[in-house]
């Protein structure tokens, strides 16, 4: 029986210090709720291994040193962002949303089953992408559905991309809020 609680779409943004979870680290989680911009969440995390691709660290700007020595433990941020995941089901049904799903969706689903046990977004840890979810609605091919092509398209032109996990996930749930309402009404049969 699917409940009668509306959808959360959950914006999720992650930086990490290399191409895949587990030889390198997620450092940082940023989620926030499409529709709703009171509901953020934001961590970084301690990193799990000595591996990491200096190019890939210096996207994000933080101190990899400084994470080491002060940031909370991949369990302690994970366990921390499934309280706040799970906390939204209160006022609704939480959904993974990311651009692209496939990056951050694999280090989100990878370290939440590693360091919580399972996924509050699913035995999947399933969601959204955005970029496919644009090519749906508007016919566009993949080379027409890069982030910033979309935000120009919405008219939405003050809307930086940081790569601070936080405001990142902060500006996909304004980018996919405006996504929804453009979207036509699908009529019942």
């Amino acid at each position: 029986m699917t409940s009668t609680l509306p959808e959360l779409y959950i914006a999720v943004d992650v930086e990490a210090d290399g191409p895949i979870p587990g030889p390198y680290s997620m450092i940082s989680l940023g989620m926030a709720v499409a529709g709703r911009p009171d509901l953020t969440f934001y961590t970084e995390l301690r990193p799990i291994s000595d591996e990491f691709v200096a190019a890939a660290l210096a996207v994000s700007g933080l101190d990899r040193d400084r994470l080491l020595r002060e940031a909370p433990t991949a369990q302690e941020a994970m366990s921390a962002a499934a309280a706040w995941v799970d906390g939204l089901r209160r006022v609704g049904r939480p959904v993974f949303l990311a651009a692209p799903a496939v990056w951050d969706g694999m280090f989100v689903h990878w370290y939440f089953v590693r360091f919580v046990g399972h996924s509050p977004f699913g035995a999947t840890g399933s969601g959204v992408d955005l970029r496919s979810y644009w090519m749906g609605l508007t016919g566009s091919e993949w080379a027409r559905t890069r982030q910033g092509t979309i935000k120009h398209e919405l008219g939405l032109h003050d809307m930086p991309h940081t790569h601070h996990a936080g405001e990142d996930a902060a500006e996909l749930a304004q980018v996919f809020d405006a996504v929804l309402r453009r979207r036509q009404p699908v009529e019942e049969a």
